[in-house]
This record gives structure tokens, sequence and C-alpha cells, in this order.
């Protein structure tokens, strides 16, 4: 199989945006707040809206299932208040379930969490719960930077996460790190939060001792790890510095990186610098990244092309592109195996 542990949901159909932007134009009236019920979208609007997008793809370039997660840059943890958060995380769960449900051999749903600035993450709980416990979420996006850009949550490694990964460690599932829109104008939101996010996520684990804490806890770090792997060395110098124990030792039992890297030599220097066991095949579409490679011919995000002319050996490419999800999401696991796959 080839499973790819890292797709949104950005095709949703138009009726969805529109209850946002009614919900976001309600922030000055609650009185106008629409209800969940409000939304009314068939199962064949979202046939519709994957049908031709994400499975077209997904057969083309023979990716037999997606991890299915709301989209990233929708989350948007910034707007309104934790209410606000928790009805949109609720009805963009919902959404990755029935797509899930309709097609239940190419996707397996992720749920995105109801975070809001300033707020106890604990309170993201009942949430996460619902989504593993109703709707058979094998992961969820856990952002570290609810504000939008302006880094005002406590690091990772900070006590106030650890409701959350309680339950993410009573229900075996992983969390990828992943931000959501940037509200800063020097940030663009796909070019540079997510990659700065990627690469500060994982210094603030090397500088703190969380899985001492967790030692089954895991995480998936996206976008092949932001700045990681090419500056593998310095990462390595600051853990000597700060005293910490050998990356190998210190972060690589729990802390994995997928490949969206949209070009070759990036790829290349991924599978160079960081153990295969610690690397999830993944392409992040449809995403940041949709047009043609002029250099190429092929899309950027047609990922499996350069998975498979990494020189990767036969052993290590199926660990990539299935094995090493199966370990990491064990609830994946549990439903292909009910699938008899």
């Amino acid at each position: 199989m080839i499973i790819d542990c890292h797709g949104h949901y950005t095709t949703a159909p138009p009726a969805v945006a529109a209850w946002r932007d009614r919900q976001i134009a309600a922030l000055a009236d609650s009185s106008l707040t629409p209800s969940r019920a409000e939304l009314r979208v068939g199962d064949d609007a979202l046939r519709e809206s994957v049908e031709p997008n994400q499975l077209r793809l997904m057969d083309e370039r023979g990716i037999d299932l997606t991890v299915f997660s709301p989209r990233a840059s929708f989350m948007a943890h910034h707007v309104g208040d934790f209410a606000t958060s928790a009805a949109w995380a609720a009805l963009c769960n919902d959404l990755c379930h029935r797509v899930s449900r309709l097609y239940p051999e190419r996707f397996a749903p992720a749920a995105m969490l109801p975070q809001s600035p300033g707020v106890d993450p604990a309170t993201c709980v009942p949430e996460l719960t619902r989504a593993v416990e109703e709707l058979g979420a094998v992961a969820v996006n856990l952002n570290p930077d609810p504000s939008g850009g302006h880094w005002s949550a406590p690091p990772l490694t900070d006590r106030s996460w650890y409701p959350v990964y309680e339950k993410l460690v009573e229900y075996d599932v992983p969390a990828m790190i992943h931000v959501s829109t940037s509200v800063n104008p020097a940030f663009h939101t796909t070019g540079a939060h997510y990659l700065n996010a990627d690469t500060t996520a994982f210094m603030q684990l090397v500088q703190g001792d969380l899985f001492a804490d967790f030692p089954t806890l895991r995480l998936v770090v996206p976008h092949g790890g932001g700045a990681v792997p090419y500056h593998w060395g310095r990462f390595r110098g600051l853990a000597m510095a700060l005293g910490r124990p050998p990356l190998e030792q210190h972060l690589l039992g729990n802390v994995y990186f997928d490949t969206c890297v949209y070009h070759q030599p990036g790829t290349d220097l991924l599978f160079d610098v960081v153990p295969t066991r610690n690397i999830l095949f993944a392409s992040e579409m449809i995403g940041a990244v949709r047009d043609i490679d002029p250099c190429s011919g092929h899309h950027f995000d047609d990922t499996r092309r350069y998975v498979e002319a990494a020189g990767l050996s036969a052993a290590d490419l199926a660990a990539v592109q299935e094995h090493n999800a199966r370990a990491v999401y064990p609830r994946l696991d549990a439903l292909l195996r009910s699938q008899n796959r």
C-alpha cells in the first residue's frame, strides 16, 4: 500500500465556507450565530468535492489511502473565542468523518482541535474524545500557535499542554504539529508560517524533556520538518550545548517527519539525514502548492516521484510508504486490518 499521512479537505463544498462566513459575521451579534444543523451538505455534494479532486489525483499517483483532516489554513484558531472554535472544529471534523464513511478504503479521518488563543488547551479534550470515540479519528492536528503568527502560546513542552498529551497517549493516537493561517503580515501562511512552525516546534522539543513524561507520545512534524534536516548539525550542537542527549535518543523515538518536500534535492536530503524509520510518506495534496513544475513537467506535490527516486532499498521504500504509518498510527493500522489490508 501507499499511505499518505497528510491530506486536508481543501475542496469542501462552498456551503461550508458560507457557513463559516456567517459564523464570523455573527461575532458582532451572537444572536446571528448559525447552528451546525444549518449547514446542509448532502452526500452527493461531498462526492462531487473529492472525486474529481483528491480521489482523481490519488488514483493517478497510485496512493491507496489518505489520512484526511480539515483544511489547515481554515482552522483559524485566532478567530473569535473558544465557542467559535469549538463549533467550527466539530463541523469540520464531522465532514471529514462523513467523507471517510463514503470512501472507507480511501480516507481515514483526522481531527482538528478547538484551540483558542489564551485558552487552556485542556478545553480541547472533549472534542478530541468525540473525534476518536465517535468519528473514528486516527490522529489529530495540534496547533502550537493558535494566535495565527504572533506566537503567544507557551512552548509545546509546557505543562499546560499535558491534558491533551495524556488523552493522546490514552487513545494511542499521534498528533501532527500543524499551524493555521498567519495574520502576521511578516509571515506568509504556507511559505513562511508553516515552515517556521515546523522548525520552531522541533527546537522546543530539543529544549525540553517532554518524552520523559510521555514516552509513548508520537508527534509528526510535517513539510519535511521545515528547516530541521537542512540544519541537523545545528540542532545536534544545540542539544549538546543544552545538556540534552543526542537527538537520536532524545527525540527520534517519538518524533517523525513527512515527505511533503517538493523537489528531488530536498527529498534526497531528508533521507540522507533522518533515519528512514522516522519518515512517513505524504503529499499534502490538494494543498499549498498546486502547479506543475516547469523543470520536471510534473506537479510539485507529486511526492511519490521524489521518494521513489531517492535510492531507497525495497524494504525502506515499503516502510516509508506504508509500514511506518501503520506503526505511528495504530488506529489506522487497526482500521486497515479490519478491511483485510
